[in-house]
């Protein structure tokens, strides 16, 4: 059994999918029930045809998704046969499980759907402090995704309903005892081996190439000395501090506005204030807190009979360990930084009186007022530059979405040059040179979004040199480019990359190397075994690998054990070769007879997930058997996973 899962990563990464099927919430797939455009037809599920166009649209969502999450990687590797081919098995997967949970009636009840929606961190983010769903918010989330919350609602069901179609069967898996002991055995097997790995690092220093053998290997793996695709390009950006410069401010604007919020200008009034006391937490207990209170009293008292002795009495009583050693004194304070009684009772008070003892969550404050700063409202003058600050930013907003539509308009209408929209809006033309898909962000400035070297690199842009659309790279921000010089890929000449040529040689033929003297140690092992000598026993199991290549650790476990020791070896690829000798095999059970409950069932969970991931296979087979559920387009050879 595990062999096959080992053997099959293709099959076991769609079971892996489809036992925990994505519930797409709020960025998920939509493509189940929108309207499909016509095309050759590449693939069909229960009569329904699968578009080439549709083939098309999951390819480029599929690239712009990864060029997205990793800006630095080159999606070339996207484009291949296999990369493709995978993307459409993966829409015949989604329409074949909608299609089932349509067939099977699997509906969603409100309160499943609610449940959901709770379970969604980004909504609940939008949640209010009592509780309750913000919906302008949620209202305002959704359409930023092209979404009504009926829209998103009812995406959710269809979503939720497909998962219903394989859970049942990943939920209802069943395994005879007797078989999951077996099959626990043998996955948690330890065996005793010695491993000696030939690298191919240590054959480097015997490769001495000639030039003949070098302008070979770069004839055969000319592939492998690309150039990189270029442009030289230039580009026009339209933010929002260049706006606001061109946002012209007259005296009168800024009087009236002014006169408007003079107001809310002026200073707060502010009270400075000394107190006394006695602590009481909340979760005190009564006896706890009138103790404290009547301790607070009795200082009350004394203040009365000597005002002056407030601060003395502070030093000596209060349980504020700061302002105690000042007397009581907190300095100046607006409202809003102390808690609620203590505030209410301060600001209360006239300058130099003194207050009853008063309750918070600390516990129990005599107070005293000693000063009061009265508000003070500003002149023009004093606060013309900032209210010019506040007066341009707001000009500049409204002036940003005139502007922006202007510009996206003139980059369009005059495709084949960005002058047109630079003159018009004062903006400044700039220039970068070598720009490829893979540029270092830092060197491309504004334009490292990587929206926009997608749409440098786009077809239309290459062939026609047209200007990009105006793209939104962040909030306040667009810019429109497009190439003035481009440089296709090309295989680099001998001579440029000789270097690189020798290197990659050495290494193939140094593994080459390492891999035969690995066989022939093997070889000598049928006929002279003590005489080959390995490394040290290590005891290896699936949980333990001892630092060693899972490539090791998996041939050690296959190999067969009935007579031992047992030699092997394995290719460990760009590695180089591993040989194996395992001497003694150690059986679950023969390891401890009194391992506890829990550790047994853990250990025996892998069996149980990889019985459901091949009932899941066998029930997705018969789903495609049943809703006839085929791809009209030739498979590649090589499987190349789609990540």
């Amino acid at each position: 059994m595990f062999d096959f899962v080992r053997q099959h990563n293709k099959i076991m990464q769609i079971l892996l999918v489809l036992l925990i099927f994505p519930s797409f919430v709020l960025f998920g797939i939509d493509g189940y029930n929108r309207f499909r455009e016509k095309g050759e037809a590449v693939a069909a599920v229960d009569g329904q045809e699968i578009t080439q166009t549709e083939w098309d649209n999951a390819l480029r969502a599929e690239t712009q998704r990864v060029r997205e999450s990793m800006p630095n990687l080159d999606t070339k590797w996207l484009d291949s046969p296999q990369v493709k081919y995978e993307i459409l098995e993966r829409l015949l997967r989604d329409r074949l499980l909608f299609a089932a949970s349509s067939k099977l009636n699997l509906n969603v009840s409100d309160q499943r759907l609610a449940q959901e929606l709770q379970k969604n961190p980004t909504i609940a983010s939008l949640r209010k402090p009592d509780g309750s769903l913000d919906l302008d918010q949620y209202k305002q989330l959704l359409a930023s995704q092209g979404m009504t919350p009926e829209s998103f609602e009812s995406r959710m069901r269809s979503d939720l309903a497909v998962q219903q179609v394989i859970m049942g069967i990943a939920r209802g898996s069943f395994m005879p005892t007797k078989l999951k002991d077996i099959a626990s055995n043998a996955y948690n097997q330890q065996r005793e081996i010695q491993v000696q790995i030939f690298k191919g690092e240590d054959f480097l220093g015997k490769i001495k190439p000639t030039d003949d053998e070098l302008q070979s290997y770069y004839k055969s793996h000319s592939n492998e000395f690309q150039s990189q695709e270029t442009a030289d390009i230039e580009y026009v950006v339209l933010d929002m501090p260049t706006v606001e410069k061109s946002v012209s401010i007259n005296e009168s604007e800024l009087k009236s506005y002014f006169e408007q919020n003079n107001a809310k200008l002026a200073s707060q009034e502010e009270r400075r204030a000394s107190h006394i006391l006695i602590s009481a937490s909340k979760d005190a207990s009564a006896e706890i807190k009138a103790k404290a209170k009547a301790k607070a009293q009795e200082l009350l008292g004394e203040i009365k009979k000597s005002p002056s002795s407030f601060a003395e009495l502070a030093k000596k009583n209060s349980q504020d360990p700061v302002s105690a050693a000042k007397g009581g004194d907190l300095d100046f304070f607006a409202k809003g930084a102390m808690v609620k009684p203590f505030e209410d009772a301060a600001f209360a008070l006239q300058k130099g009186q003194i207050s009853d003892v008063v309750e918070s969550d600390f516990g129990y404050h005599i107070i005293k007022l000693t000063d009061i700063k009265a508000p003070k409202a500003p002149t023009f003058d004093e606060l013309k530059p900032t209210l010019e600050a506040q007066v341009r930013k707001q000009g500049a907003q409204k002036k940003f979405a005139e502007q922006a539509e202007l510009f996206t308009n003139l980059v369009y209408e005059q495709s084949d040059s960005l002058k047109p929209a630079a003159d018009k809006l004062k903006l400044e033309v700039h220039t970068l040179t070598s720009v490829s898909r893979n540029s270092n962000p830092a060197q491309l400035g504004a334009l490292k979004n990587p929206k926009i070297l997608n749409a440098i690199f786009s077809p239309d842009s290459i062939e026609k040199k047209h200007n990009t659309e105006a793209i939104e790279l962040s909030p306040n921000l667009l810019a429109s480019a497009r190439i003035v010089k481009y440089a296709p890929s090309r295989t680099l000449a001998f001579d440029e990359v000789k270097d690189k040529v020798q290197a990659a040689y050495q290494k193939e033929q140094a593994l080459l190397m390492a891999k035969k003297a690995g066989q022939d140690i093997q070889a000598e092992s049928k006929d002279h075994p003590e005489e080959v000598r390995l490394g040290s026993a290590v005891t290896i199991s699936r949980q333990v690998a001892q630092k060693l290549p899972q490539a090791v650790i998996e041939a050690a476990l296959r190999a067969p054990s009935l007579t031992l020791p047992s030699w092997t070896g394995v290719d460990l690829g760009g590695e180089g070769y591993a040989v194996i000798k395992v001497n003694k095999v150690i059986a679950e059970n023969s390891e401890s007879a009194s391992k506890d409950a829990s550790a047994v069932k853990q250990n025996k969970e892998p069996v149980i997930q990889a019985l459901t991931a091949a009932e899941n296979l066998s029930y997705y087979n018969f789903l495609k058997s049943n809703y006839k559920a085929k791809i009209n387009v030739a498979s590649p050879t090589t499987p190349v996973v789609v990540k």
